[in-house]
This record gives structure tokens, C-alpha cells and sequence, in this order.
């Protein structure tokens, strides 16, 4: 029989596997109880020589981005035993933009997590947006294609994680808000992001309004 010290770094060693539920016998010899309350959380990041496992990158890890993955593991391991099944692992990446805070590729199994705002906003981030993409994951996983917020998404939210299923976050997105340009067509002023401006000076596309159905020209 494995000693408990042998069975945490056997859990440790899966922290980018899919983990089967725990055993009785598993939590018997960690002297710990089944009850959710007093899961078994991964590992500091630090302590893996290959932590590009979980992010896709060598790029060292901020103290905020290692939480986001043991929150990850964490709600995983919950998750295991709330549904009495396995699930692997995602690829977490901490490379979105814009005003997202996160977004999950299903068919990828991939997390995106926006840096800024979990810097601007890590309790929410950890306590909300974590399990809200991880949800994304588990409901394609369990149903396969559904509504992005259905009510397979809604029913994970509330009772693996007693998380309220709000469909958007309510962060300040200013730091993020990308720079826009003035354009203008009959109806008068119209803003136009950086990126649609680029193609236009790269010759790429062509803008027309909606209701005028003119061409936008810059200002």
C-alpha cells in the first residue's frame, strides 16, 4: 500500500492528466474526509520542471497565472466527484486581449485568460471566470454542442460550483479598450478600431455604412 506522502506526489505527477475520481480508499489513506469542503488542491506551479505543460509556453508564470491553475485543478478535482467521472486536462494560456476575461475552445480543450484583467481583478477572476470557461469545457464534453449559456452551462455553474451563471463579466475594461480611429460618411462621425483602420491603410478592405450605404473615409 502506498504511503500518503507517495499517493499526494502521484497526484502531484497528474496535474496536466485526466484524473480519475479519487477512491475511498485514496482519502482514507490521506486521512482526509470525501466531503467536497476538503479537496485535495494542486500543486505550486513552481515546484513542476515542465510547467509549459499546462500554458503552452516556457514563459514564466506569475503568482496570479499559478493561481489561476490551481483554481483550475482544483475546480477539475471537483468537478470529478460532484459527476463521478474523468476529465483531461486543458492547455491554459494567458494570451487574450481586448475586454474578454476569458474564453474557452471547446474542441481544443484550451482556456484563454486575459492578463490585464487579472491583474485589475484576481479575487472575481479566480472565484468567477475560472469555473465559468471551465464549465464551457465540461458541458461540451457531457453534451456535446449546446447554447454557450444554456442550461446545461447554467446547471454546472450553479451546482458543481455554486457559482451564479452570469453570462458576462462586469470588469472596467479601460485599460483594455482598444484605440479607435474616426471615420466619417454621410450620416456624419463614425469610429472605426485600430485593426478594421490597419486593413484600410494596408488596402485590405473597404468600409460602408449601414444606413447610408456610403463609404467610410478617415478624418
Amino acid at each position: 500500500m502506498l504511503k500518503p506522502a507517495d499517493l499526494l506526489n502521484a497526484l502531484r505527477r497528474r496535474s496536466s492528466e485526466a484524473l480519475a475520481p479519487l477512491t475511498k480508499s485514496t482519502y482514507a489513506a490521506l486521512g482526509q474526509s470525501q466531503d467536497k469542503s476538503q479537496l485535495i488542491t494542486s500543486p505550486p506551479v513552481q515546484d513542476l520542471a515542465q510547467a509549459h505543460i499546462f500554458t503552452g509556453s516556457s514563459r514564466p508564470l506569475s503568482s496570479l497565472q499559478i493561481q489561476v491553475l490551481e483554481r483550475i485543478e482544483a475546480c477539475y478535482q471537483e468537478a470529478e466527484i460532484s459527476l463521478k467521472r474523468a476529465f483531461p486536462r486543458p492547455v491554459t494560456q494567458f494570451s487574450l486581449r481586448g475586454k474578454s476575461a476569458g474564453t474557452a475552445h471547446l474542441q481544443q480543450n484550451r482556456l484563454r485568460f486575459n492578463p490585464v484583467l487579472l491583474r485589475e481583478n484576481s479575487e472575481a477572476f479566480l472565484t468567477e471566470v475560472v469555473p465559468h470557461e471551465i464549465c464551457h469545457l465540461l458541458c461540451f464534453q457531457l453534451f456535446g454542442k449546446t447554447k454557450p449559456h444554456g442550461k446545461e452551462w447554467q446547471s454546472l455553474m450553479l451546482t458543481v460550483f455554486k457559482v451564479n451563471p452570469s453570462t458576462t463579466h462586469s470588469f472596467n475594461t479601460t485599460s483594455v479598450a482598444g484605440r479607435d480611429v474616426e471615420y466619417r460618411c454621410a450620416c456624419g462621425p463614425i469610429r472605426l478600431s485600430i485593426r478594421r483602420h490597419n486593413k484600410v491603410l494596408r488596402g485590405e478592405s473597404r468600409y460602408i455604412c449601414k444606413r447610408c450605404k456610403t463609404h467610410l473615409t478617415a478624418i
